[in-house]
């Protein structure tokens, strides 16, 4: 059996890791192993010049893996965008319980839609739709969490 995935989507900055970071260790207090898939639609860098992992990369390599006592890290060259599904059968074993990905709305897998008011709304199908977190009220046929946007300190002295 596949590892179920659920999506986390919305806007940028409306909060959508900030969500998962407190999700994720009440999931892992009720005795779920969580791993996490990020969309970053935008590319992304995360090998640090000079390293040795990074002169490898610059020196030709199309994968890399660093390995230690514990962690395990692989920058590898894609012809293409990956499915999360993709990600998952290639890199992640049986032994996790769920999938949250943060991204991917277009792809057919149970979502949690975070939606921030002054931020807009997003294009989205009921399709799978499991809940809704706003800072507004919003009527749907799924439970919605409701939080009131928190004024931020500058706010205040207004």
């Amino acid at each position: 059996m596949s590892i179920p995935i659920v999506s986390f989507i919305g806007r940028s900055n409306s909060g959508k890791t900030t969500l998962i970071e407190r999700i994720i260790p009440e999931l892992v207090k009720a005795g779920y192993r969580v791993a996490t898939v990020k969309h970053a639609g935008h590319g992304f860098d995360l090998d640090t010049e000079g390293k040795d992992s990074w002169r490898h990369k610059r020196a030709g390599a199309s994968s890399v893996v660093v390995v230690s006592k514990g962690s395990l890290a692989l920058f590898a060259d894609v012809s293409e965008q990956l499915k999360v599904e993709e990600v998952r059968d290639r890199f992640l074993d049986a032994s996790y319980d769920l999938i949250i990905a943060e991204g991917w709305k277009s792809e057919g897998h149970p979502k949690i839609i975070i939606v921030r008011d002054q931020l807009g709304e997003i294009s989205y199908s009921s399709d799978g739709l499991l809940a809704v977190v706003s800072d507004k009220p919003i009527t749907l046929s799924v439970p919605i969490q409701h939080f009131p946007r928190r004024r931020r300190e500058h706010e205040l002295e207004a």
